[in-house]
């Protein structure tokens, strides 16, 4: 299957739009920067969408699932059933993102890759698996040429072209482990540096992730200068999915959210493949996970929010899209000081 659609470039971001949202901002009723990011997310997102005042209306929330090789290694405190069991919950809408992505209206469905366990098809469920799981990427390549084009594939697929704003949620018990390993070999960070708990495994777990991790990197290390062949070697088929829908939200011009530390793997690795999508990539939140503020500041991202969180799911990014909604709220529907008869600033 072909991958040379990842490297078309992104979509400008409309300058016109950027300096017309700029002057609005200058115009309204309070001090200069007195909102803080509230204000430039108002200015960022109209450039992204090309209009001065930008909208949140359509949002599109995808939780791509899949299982990993590398857990039966031991790697998460939670058996390797609970990813099949948690896409259940999720088209119940009985998880954490469900709650959230129903609060701000969004177009909402999970995305199964491949479970160990066999699920099948209901209602919010795009159920498209490629294997049971993937190999244990610290004996062999996670994935084949062929299952990496796939997935890739699958969360380009999901993207959709009118949507305000994406986000991507995953699934997959022992996928700390799999982002961890992509950003360590990625930024050629130490894995002590990277590794955090995930599930909330033990001191024995956390050294076992390590120690896995750096058989990992020796084993593929020839292609560490290659970032497509190092996410076929160490991903997921979910961390996959989301690289393809990440690069090509910004071909088409769609807003991408990124929520924590194994969204942010894949944007790095997205970013790795095309550099031309980093405008198109905002940050939700800083992770609980240690080594995601490492990461945030290796790609000098600022989140929005700072909350503790380490769910997953999307749920960190579904919170800063109420964020962001309210930001482009109050640029739209402030007073201007002309409006309001309000003296400005000298």
């Amino acid at each position: 299957m072909n991958t040379d659609w990842l490297h078309q470039a992104a979509q400008t971001i409309d300058a016109q739009s950027t300096q017309a949202a700029l002057k609005r901002q200058a115009c309204l009723t309070k001090p200069p920067g007195s909102l803080g990011q509230l204000e430039s997310l108002a200015v960022r997102f109209a450039g992204m969408q090309g209009r001065a005042i930008a909208r949140m209306e359509q949002i599109t929330l995808r939780v791509f699932a899949a299982d990993h090789g590398v857990a039966a290694q031991g790697v998460s405190a939670f058996p390797q059933s609970v990813t099949a069991q948690m896409v259940e919950n999720f088209c119940q809408g009985g998880a954490a993102i469900c709650v959230l992505a129903q609060s701000l209206g969004a177009d909402f469905k999970v995305v199964n890759l491949g479970c160990v366990r066999e699920i099948n098809d209901r209602v919010g469920l795009v159920n498209t698996p490629i294997a049971p799981a993937t190999q244990d990427f610290s004996q062999t390549c996670a994935m084949s040429d062929s299952q990496l084009a796939t997935a890739l594939s699958a969360g380009r697929g999901q993207v959709v072209c009118d949507a305000d704003l994406f986000i991507g949620g995953e699934m997959g018990i022992g996928n700390t482990t799999a982002a961890s390993a992509l950003l360590a070999a990625l930024f050629e960070l130490p894995s002590e540096s990277i590794v955090g708990r995930g599930t909330g495994v033990d001191d024995a777990a956390l050294q076992k992730k390590c120690e896995l991790i750096d058989r990992a990197l020796a084993l593929h290390s020839g292609k560490c200068n290659d970032p497509l062949a190092l996410l076929g070697a160490l991903g997921g088929f979910e961390i996959a999915a989301l690289v393809g829908a990440y690069i090509r939200c910004a071909q088409i011009g769609v807003p991408v959210l990124v929520d924590g530390f194994i969204t942010t793997a894949a944007a790095a690795v997205a970013l790795n493949i095309n550099p031309s999508i980093q405008p198109w990539l905002v940050y939700s939140h800083l992770s609980n996970e240690s080594g995601h503020q490492t990461v945030l500041a290796t790609l000098d991202a600022t989140p929005i929010l700072s909350l503790d969180m380490r769910l997953g799911e999307g749920s960190g990014a579904a919170l800063a899209a109420g964020v962001i909604r309210q930001a482009l709220l109050l640029h739209a529907s402030m007073a201007t000081f002309a409006e309001a008869g309000v003296a400005g600033a000298d």
